[in-house]
């Protein structure tokens, strides 16, 4: 995933930090990067700092703007927010086969409010992750937030898995030294796939 620097000033994909690779490496069908089955899904989270926002991090002192390896027009790139380079093999092929696509911002920025179920509930897992590791780059999103998300994201719970994680993290609040937060969270923008 590149993301436009003319519309995100920092980002961070939650999870996966031991398939990482570098740009190198993306390219060479020999390393293994993570696999994912025919037939099944994985799903990345990312946490975008818009540009304007104050970001994490300080700013680079002599950071040149990037060049773009595929010229487009300004108009369509300030309209892009990343784009997405994906490799895959097809059964008994050694070789890889490359698909890109440029993911638009419309598409990408929007309160978490108007995100699907499933999107809204993967945000809360991961933000109980995060509130578990003590993370401060969650600022004020604690346990009532992450119950509130995931409540409602409940939908259709036929085994009862996201009731459990509910009860996960009333268990956990309940148990954590840290005091529940009293703050109403901040509008957060998140992008995910």
């Amino acid at each position: 995933m590149e993301f436009n620097p003319a519309l995100v000033k920092e980002y961070r994909l939650i999870g996966y930090e031991l398939r990482s690779l570098t740009r190198e490496q993306f390219n060479d069908d020999k390393v293994d990067a993570g696999d994912i089955g025919s037939g099944h899904t994985v799903t990345a989270l990312y946490e975008i700092v818009p540009q304007g926002s104050k970001g994490n991090v300080d700013a680079l002192r002599y950071q040149a703007e990037k060049n773009i390896a595929t010229p487009i027009s300004k108009d369509k790139r300030q309209q892009e927010l990343a784009w997405l380079k994906l490799r895959y093999k097809t059964p008994g092929n050694s070789h890889s086969q490359l698909i890109e696509t440029p993911i638009q911002a419309a598409t990408m920025l929007a309160n978490i409010r108007a995100a699907d179920e499933d999107f809204r509930f993967a945000t809360a897992v991961a933000a109980w992750a995060q509130w578990l590791r003590g993370s401060s780059l969650i600022e004020n999103f604690g346990p009532r937030e992450i119950l509130a998300l995931a409540n409602s994201a409940r939908g259709n719970d036929r085994f009862g898995h996201r009731a459990e994680f509910v009860r996960l993290v009333e268990l956990s609040s309940a148990l954590h030294p840290v005091q529940v937060s009293q703050h109403k969270a901040p509008e957060a923008t998140l992008a995910g796939e």
